[in-house]
């Protein structure tokens, strides 16, 4: 029962590649590989032609159990903040903050502390119910379409969820889903003033055309 091995078991979705697994989890792919080996072995999941997927759905429930006890007890950290929605097996993509955070790649944060780490996922709506009840198991709060002040919850990370009743539409970034670049900018350019440095990082690494003003303000090569 290693910490390690229940992360990879439970982050792992029918099709998944070690790389996306190891991008999930935060890992190295040797190590990755190696636990991924182990627990091939122990039949605990499988590889296939088509990906990774897991095989013993009880020991996928127990490692749960194993983990939501462990966060349970102690503070989750911020790399395990964006860990710990791959275990609930439901379609999310990061927004807000976090899809500057992300397409950033981590180069950008804003109006967060460690005291005080909101983490904002978009969700969809007929799941709502089952995402509260998945954080509940972890021990962490959850609010619907509205940061909360940090004296009304428990703990530095708390997840708000901004329900969809249209679908969601998911990128990946470094093994992370999150709302399309394009969307994350329009969502950004709304309160420029706030994303302007993150807004020139990804004119800069993304190649994209924020806007005319935009890119007279970015240094010359």
């Amino acid at each position: 029962m290693n910490s390690t091995a229940a992360k990879i078991v439970l982050v792992t979705q029918r099709g998944d590649s070690i790389n996306r697994i190891s991008n999930k989890v935060g890992t190295s792919y040797s190590w990755v590989y190696d636990w991924i080996g182990r627990l091939d072995d122990a039949n605990i999941i499988s590889k296939t032609d088509s990906g990774i997927q897991v095989a013993d759905y009880e020991m996928r429930r127990r490692y749960e159990e194993m983990m939501g006890t462990l966060y349970s007890r102690d503070e989750v950290s911020q790399d395990d903040a964006y860990v710990i929605p791959h275990f609930a097996g439901m379609e999310y993509a990061y927004t807000e903050i976090d899809a500057a955070y992300i397409w950033t790649d981590g180069g950008y944060q804003i109006a967060r502390s460690h005291d005080d780490y909101p983490v904002f996922i978009e969700i969809h709506k007929r799941d709502i119910d089952r995402w509260i009840e998945f954080f509940e198991r972890f021990g962490i709060d959850t609010t619907v379409g509205e940061r909360p002040d940090a004296d009304d919850v428990d703990g530095s990370v708390h997840y708000v969820l901004f329900p969809q009743t249209d679908g969601i539409d998911v990128e990946w970034n470094d093994g992370n889903p999150v709302i399309p670049l394009d969307d994350a900018v329009e969502q950004m350019m709304q309160t420029r003033a706030a994303y302007e440095p993150a807004l020139e990082i990804i004119a800069n690494e993304y190649d994209v055309d924020i806007d005319a003003n935009h890119h007279d303000q970015l240094p010359a090569d």
